[in-house]
């Protein structure tokens, strides 16, 4: 790919997301300058109207250091990253804010917040996280699933994973999704389970138990992204060699790969939680302005999405 698209993916995503409301979004505990600065550099480019939460004096003393300017946002006083997470998640338990942001606190924080029983965010849906990758030689947006929340998932929570991530491409105007399920080989064999979970995860598409998707697997990396790869080991699918969507057998994978596409082959990673009531934007100190206003963009755009469509959770 010609090194001037690199990232044109991102882009379309934010000039698109630019086009509508910002997104009214509860920040929690913004008391770093990346934290706050992503923030307010996503309201300066129209994506979010930020509520930030967390301890005033910290969120004023951080933004007087980094020269921001706090004086059109509303700002809610809470004393600590626990409390700043409970008040973040209640502002959006109220109506008052459609998604929720997580700011210089533990990403546990914000996740454990989100799913107390009585207080919390809970659907009947397991949360997942997805990085949505803009990689400069694959031909449009890569999702990768999960990699961040979900150590180990049982086949259950698999199948969750595998909604998550199709719900959140159709409501990216992305279209109907090709989903690969990953594993070390494109075979089913008892000797690597997650190629047995790969198996089932597609008998349960065919089933209607996951909809909204063509799913192959197992399929290695290669077969699932090169059509070459595919054509050699003589995979006749829909999916191998142009996969949208990876889903990894688990978090060591799926973060793994990842970080090979960002530091390899110099990929932006956008991250939201999925599942909760709303999107949870998940940042990194590490990410880049590119990939903060991309998960902005995205979180918002997918809001705007659910408003629209008001999906029934399973």
């Amino acid at each position: 790919m010609n090194i001037a698209v690199r990232h044109s993916h991102y882009e379309r995503l934010i000039t698109r997301a630019r086009e509508l409301e910002p997104t009214s979004t509860a920040v929690a505990h913004p008391c770093d300058e990346p934290s706050l600065r992503g923030a307010i550099e996503a309201a300066d480019e129209g994506l979010i109207n930020p509520i930030l939460v967390g301890p005033t004096d910290r969120i004023a003393a951080v933004a007087e250091k980094a020269k921001l300017d706090l004086t059109r946002f509303e700002i809610i006083d809470a004393p600590h990253s626990v409390a700043a997470a409970a008040k973040a998640v209640e502002l959006v338990r109220q109506g008052n804010a459609f998604l929720l942001m997580k700011g210089s606190l533990h990403s546990d924080e914000v996740l454990s917040a989100c799913m107390r029983k009585e207080t919390g965010l809970r659907t009947g849906r397991r949360v997942s996280h997805i990085f949505i990758m803009d990689v400069p030689t694959y031909a449009e947006p890569l999702f990768i699933t999960d990699a961040a929340v979900n150590i180990f998932p049982d086949l259950e929570s698999k199948r969750d994973i595998v909604q998550n991530a199709i719900d959140l491409h159709v409501g990216l105007g992305l279209g109907h999704p090709r989903v690969a399920i990953l594993s070390a080989v494109e075979a089913v064999t008892p000797k690597i389970p997650s190629t047995i979970e790969a198996a089932a995860l597609c008998k349960m598409a065919d089933r209607k138990q996951i909809t909204g998707a063509e799913i192959d697997g197992p399929l290695a990396f290669d077969n699932a992204i090169s059509p070459e790869a595919a054509r050699i080991k003589g995979i006749v699918s829909r999916v191998a060699g142009r996969a949208q969507i990876l889903v990894v057998p688990d978090l060591e994978a799926g973060n793994m790969l990842a970080k090979n596409l960002s530091f390899l082959a110099g990929a932006d990673a956008a991250g939201i939680v999925l599942g909760a009531r709303v999107p949870v934007i998940l940042t990194s100190r590490a990410d880049n302005l590119k990939s903060r206003l991309a998960s902005c963009a995205v979180a918002g755009l997918y809001a705007h999405y659910l408003k629209q469509n008001q999906p029934v959770r399973a």
